[in-house]
């Protein structure tokens, strides 16, 4: 979209003519072809359209407020707007024209002119400053001056189109109408995926990142519709996203070379994603067509419109993973409806059943407006000061506003000044104390802060327990915050933007930011990044960090405008939303960010970085959590202390720990091997033992069976003995044996020779239900199975079930 604003500077008549301006003579769009619309009451904007762009009466329209007025919600600034068409048939004249036939005309261009502000009853009242927006639509007037049938065959959207046609070996040109949309939704879904992974948005389940998804899934879906096999270049294990990407990379270069330098990682964020929702789409058709097929069977039943269920479709999306956006999607080809409201129902039950507990500060009396009427946003003083005088302005009990509170009462307290930092930017609430002076080193009232939170703007809420005395309102109090816990979250939020900025270097700029946590005894960082970090990167990170603390680097902060801050390079988070005014904390030639949180004036205060942890949280989505400052300090004591505890039991030195604790595993693993080897080897000698225990079943053809308990016998010793059984009895045999090898566990397992195979019995059917009787289940191959399960005192019963049972079956058998 291309756009010009003005706030206060210009209004309709110059929007008006500089956008013919531009139609018309840099364009070069023909006069006679354009059409205006315009909002049915402003006779302003006709006027100017008529009397100084020469537009002729018949092709200006006066439209109604749903075509041609713009608000900007239910209340606020909002206005007429005048649009301008372009004809692709002037020849029709222009009796009973319709702009809305969009087989006649496009709408390219939109002027919206906000000179009203809409009140809560509805009514407009006129703004002191009046403002423009417009947009032009890019594709379109590629289209108009292109001279081509739709948005797609222009050259910002065709050579991707083109690309997918050779892959799914079907000519656009040639391509049925159903083909040609299918080639078009690739074309259209492929350059909006390939902007957005380059702009840091990884595919993931929530926000921005589910959109990349099921933008991603629905054009897999499609290219395989179309026929694309693997990549659509032979390879059928491949993917073929990337192969199209390629192409959208290439058009990009020109318009935006840092999606050429991030190709690594969008072709490699593709492909993965691709490869990952092949494995679940061929999983989920096949359950969805089932479905389907018996959606469509049921309907012609009962003489009713198909519908599949919201329980159906929530268990493909629940327990195959099949998003419901492409069930509905398939289901409509089918001509199948879905009980959405049915699937919103299991969905929320599931997220009810599910959801975690979140804590949030309520500010309850009634309404929250009631509560904050009189309370002014509370003034921070914690960036200058950690303690001040400050007046109670309110005291809240359960959501009830107080007037006092007594020992041992728990409050949320608001001040009309604080320097209590509240917990924002990932940074945690202070913690410290608020004091009722009585006189010189007394107190006649202590309250213990342990959170402070933001509410209703810039309230800051300080939450704790009154500890001595009564607190009132109107109260003025000493505000001292823990200056100890201060420090170590300034430590760790200053080692958190040195963090950024390691990774940035080490696994490259295109990582951002994905959430953070600064609190007092270790720092979470949370970014963008498609695979884990091996050790020698993690070393890397450590090291930069380490290495800018011993710089010894003095901090700089900042307060500017926020178009200065970005121009200076400072980093924003995505989404979060800033004034006009920012703070920027600055690390010279390290890390310059938005960001409200508290920070040391010097890195050297940092004094050491160690990274404790990394992994995996989402897709796409990694997590590092480090310690800094004290906190890393206490880190280094305990694993020293325990490094020393293990070297004295080990009676090794601490570079020699590795190598003793590997021949240790070792040593085990030969004695276990060693010990299995001898459980199996018992179990084999009771079995030969067993073997006298066999009985015959049947008068013209004997068969061998033998059903026993082997009392604790593992599992692994159990199969042992059942082959040697197997192999040592004459065929025809049936072997089934039953062990209790700990507390709760049942082990089965059944062995039938060929002779009983043949006749239609098999080990893995037969062995399902005896394991049942045990709580369990299990399974196997006609001629061996395995099974398991929770109620050893069943299994006596069990195998009683089972000899009579493979006794009735062979008896019936050998008549």
């Amino acid at each position: 979209m291309l756009g010009n604003f003005s706030f206060g500077d210009y209004f309709k008549k110059e929007a008006i003519r500089w956008a013919w301006e531009l139609s018309t003579v840099e364009f070069g769009l023909p006069a006679d072809r354009l059409w205006i619309s315009v909002f049915e009451d402003d006779n302003e904007a006709f006027e100017i359209w008529h009397d100084e762009m020469g537009v002729p009466v018949e092709r200006i329209k006066r439209m109604g407020e749903d075509d041609n007025f713009w608000t900007s919600g239910v209340t606020g600034p909002c206005g007429p707007c005048s649009e301008i068409y372009y004809d692709f048939h002037p020849e029709r004249g222009y009796s009973d024209t319709d702009l809305n036939d969009d087989s006649r005309f496009i709408e390219f261009y939109n002027l919206v002119f906000m000179e009203f502000n809409k009140k809560d009853d509805g009514s407009l009242e006129p703004l002191k400053q009046k403002n423009i927006d417009t947009g032009l639509g890019l594709e379109r007037m590629a289209r108009i001056l292109q001279k081509v049938s739709n948005n797609y065959e222009t050259d910002l959207i065709y050579p991707i189109i083109e690309k997918t046609s050779e892959l799914a070996k079907v000519p656009y040109g040639l391509a049925d109408d159903h083909s040609k949309l299918n080639l078009k939704i690739i074309g259209d879904h492929l350059r909006a995926i390939v902007y957005l992974i380059s702009d840091g948005v990884v595919p993931s389940n929530i926000g921005r990142g589910y959109v990349v998804r099921r933008l991603i899934r629905r054009a897999v879906r499609t290219g395989r519709m179309l026929g694309i096999k693997g990549d659509g270049q032979g390879n059928l294990e491949g993917a073929f996203l990337p192969v199209i990407a390629g192409k959208v990379i290439e058009l990009s270069t020109h318009i935006n070379p840092d999606v050429k330098d991030r190709t690594p990682r969008i072709l490699e964020e593709l492909k993965r994603e691709e490869l990952k929702f092949v494995q679940t789409l061929e999983r989920g058709e096949k359950y969805l067509d089932q479905m389907l097929v018996e959606a469509l069977l049921s309907a012609k039943a009962s003489r009713t419109v198909p519908r599949l269920s919201g329980k159906d479709a929530f268990l493909l999306y629940d327990t195959y993973g099949f998003p419901i956006e492409i069930t509905a999607e398939v289901a409509e080809e089918r001509g199948v409806s879905i009980d959405m409201t049915g699937f919103d129902i299991e969905m929320e039950n599931q997220r009810r059943q599910s959801q975690a507990a979140h804590s949030a500060v309520k500010l309850a009396m009634g309404t929250s407006a009631e509560l904050t009427k009189d309370v002014p946003d509370t003034k921070f003083l914690g960036y200058e000061t950690l303690s001040a005088t400050a007046v109670v302005e309110s005291l809240i009990v359960n959501g009830n506003p107080v007037l006092q509170v007594s020992e041992g009462s728990k409050v949320e307290v608001l001040l009309n000044r604080t320097p209590f930092y509240a917990e924002s930017g990932g940074q945690i609430g202070d913690h410290g104390f608020l004091y009722v002076p009585q006189g010189e080193n007394q107190h006649k009232a202590v309250m213990e802060i342990i959170d402070v939170q933001k509410s209703m703007g810039n309230i800051f809420v300080h939450k704790g327990t009154i500890r001595e005395g009564v607190l009132e309102v109107g109260r003025e109090v000493e505000a001292a915050v823990d200056a100890k816990l201060r420090q170590r979250a300034k430590v760790h939020h200053t080692a958190t933007h040195l963090l950024q900025s390691a990774l940035k270097k080490v696994i490259g700029q295109e990582t951002s930011q994905a959430g953070s946590l600064v609190a007092f005894e270790r720092l979470r960082f949370d970014f963008n990044f498609h695979r884990p970090l091996i050790d020698d990167e993690l070393a890397e990170i450590e090291r930069l960090v380490n290495k800018w603390v011993g710089d010894a680097t003095p901090l700089q902060t900042k307060v500017m405008p926020l178009a200065d801050a970005k121009g200076a390079g400072a980093i924003a988070m995505f989404g979060e939303k800033y004034g006009e005014e920012v703070r920027v904390v600055e690390v010279p030639g390290i890390s310059m960010e938005l960001c409200g949180g508290t920070h040391v004036s010097n890195t050297s205060e940092i004094r050491g970085f160690k990274i404790i942890s990394e992994q995996g949280i989402a897709s796409g989505i990694r997590r590092i959590e480090a310690v800094a400052g004290d906190a890393f300090i206490e880190y280094v004591n305990a694993r020293d202390y325990h490094m020393k505890q293990l070297c004295s039991t080990l009676k090794v030195k601490a570079e020699e720990v590795t190598t003793r604790v590997e021949n240790l595993l070792e040593e085990l693993r030969i004695t276990r091997n060693e010990a299995s080897t001898l459980r199996e080897k018992a179990a084999v000698y009771k079995a030969s033992i067993m073997a006298t225990k066999v009985i015959s079943v049947g008068t013209s053809e004997k068969f061998r069976v033998l059903v026993e308990s082997m009392e604790d016998t593992d599992a692994d010793s159990l199969k042992k003995a059942a082959e040697y059984l197997i192999e040592t009895l004459e065929d025809p045999a049936a072997v089934i044996l039953g062990s209790c090898p700990g507390a709760d566990k049942v082990s089965l397992v059944a062995a039938f020779t060929p002779g009983v195979v043949q006749l239609g019995i098999q080990a893995g059917k037969f062995i399902g239900p005896i394991a049942k009787l045990c709580g369990g289940g299990g399974g196997g191959r006609p001629n061996f199975a395995q099974a398991g399960g929770r109620k050893p005192e069943n299994l006596s019963n069990a195998l009683e079930k089972a000899r009579s049972e493979i006794i009735s079956v062979l008896s019936e058998k050998a008549k």
